[in-house]
């Protein structure tokens, strides 16, 4: 369903690097996609490397520093009142737990008394009308990581976007009403930051390579990973085993890595900017998260072509179509990693069937999709959101979205 007219949508987020972050690699996506259906889009954050990809796909783009100290709160509350004075957004879309707080915070300052109320009053001018009407934004939020135990105060937003049913099932625990959550699952496939890497040539990889591409954390099952690794790989010499990413934990990993047999096929890759270059050449992907709202590089993965082993937590099984377009094994556990690991390795047939099992049903991960369903949830809040008649045809902002089974 496509809006009867433009909204002005503001993205919140910490930065715009681009250094593998989930959130900000979703977030440039939507902003791009938005801005591709015509609205008018811009982002508010402390800046980064995408800043010329958004430019090129027209959408603004507002330094905001969000650092929380002392001396930086009144800073940021007054750059943001500026940028919402300046682009009068109808939708404010936050992505981390600071600029949902931001949005909510300042609009209930800013609230005053209704307009007809205030413009009965002679000591009221014009411009404090106006300044009203900047404030009164409806307030959307996507939840990418539920487990964070912050993660309740996006519940503060008008609307909450989870990206699995998992997420949905898992705020709906901690006490956010279903009517408020929606379910958009993540997507990748047609992003605007591919756009030029999808035809680079895959990289060379030695072997038989397993490949993840993760921060290092140990939530990501990094650990498991090597030491699966370690056990299988031994007595076959041609498994190869790749690490792409970074992180305050990747020292600890490569340490592990170092007092294992096998510490020569163990390649720590760094961040790559483009991982698909590596997906392509690899025949298993592995993800081996302790806990995963949806994880992205699985449809990256998955579109490459890997076979896949990855963890049965959270979101990840309904990106692998409930276990159905990879094997899912037991979150923190090395031998259950192993045990997966070794029915691709010791089957050549079996490898196959799963990496053929990976193409099957992308369509429901294009990014596009993710903007019109991200666009029914904007819909869903304007009838009181939108003040003064600068609101979209009522007869398209009142369609209730698709129910969201929350179990």
């Amino acid at each position: 369903m496509a809006l009867d007219r433009e909204l002005r949508i503001l993205h919140v987020l910490n930065h715009i690097r681009e250094s593998g972050n989930g959130i900000v690699n979703a977030t440039i996506d939507l902003a791009c996609s938005q801005a591709k259906l015509g609205h008018q889009v811009a982002v508010a954050s402390a800046g980064g490397e995408y800043e010329t990809l958004l430019q090129e796909h027209g959408v603004q783009h507002f330094s905001l520093d969000q650092h929380r100290s002392l001396g930086n709160i009144t800073k940021m509350w007054q750059r943001y009142g500026a940028i919402i004075n300046s682009f009068r957004p109808h939708i404010v879309h936050g992505h981390m737990m600071v600029g949902v707080l931001l949005a909510w915070g300042y609009r209930q300052s800013h609230r005053c008394q209704p307009a007809s109320v205030m413009a009965a009053l002679p000591s009221l001018r014009a411009t404090q009308l106006h300044e009203r009407d900047n404030c009164d934004y409806a307030i959307s939020a996507t939840v990418h990581n539920e487990f964070q135990s912050n993660a309740i105060l996006m519940g503060l937003a008008d609307q909450l976007i989870c990206v699995s049913q998992a997420v949905a099932n898992a705020m709906q625990r901690r006490g956010v009403p279903a009517t408020k959550l929606q379910v958009v699952l993540n997507g990748t496939l047609g992003s605007p930051r591919q756009a030029t890497k999808t035809s680079e040539p895959a990289v060379k990889l030695a072997g038989s390579a397993i490949l993840t591409v993760a921060g290092m954390y140990r939530r990501k099952g990094i650990s498991e990973l090597i030491e699966a690794f370690s056990r299988l790989s031994e007595n076959r010499p041609h498994l190869n085993l790749y690490i792409v990413g970074d992180g305050p934990d990747r020292q600890e990993f490569e340490q592990q890595a170092q007092e294992t047999s096998v510490a020569d096929r163990i390649h720590f890759e760094g961040f790559q900017a483009n991982p698909l270059a590596y997906m392509r050449a690899a025949d298993i992907f592995v993800l081996a998260s302790h806990r995963e709202p949806f994880g992205l590089v699985l449809s990256e993965a998955r579109s490459a072509g890997c076979a896949i082993v990855a963890s049965d937590v959270d979101g990840i099984p309904e990106a692998l179509d409930g276990g159905k377009a990879g094997i899912l094994c037991s979150p923190q556990s090395s031998s259950s990693l192993e045990i997966a690991l070794l029915k691709l390795v010791n089957d050549p047939e079996k490898l196959e069937d799963y990496q053929a099992r990976s193409r099957k049903n992308l369509g429901r991960f294009q990014v596009a999709r993710v903007a019109e369903e991200t666009l029914l949830v904007y819909a869903k809040m304007l009838p009181v959101s939108v003040a003064n008649g600068d609101n979209v045809a009522p007869s398209v902002a009142a369609k209730a979205l698709p129910s969201t089974s929350l179990g």
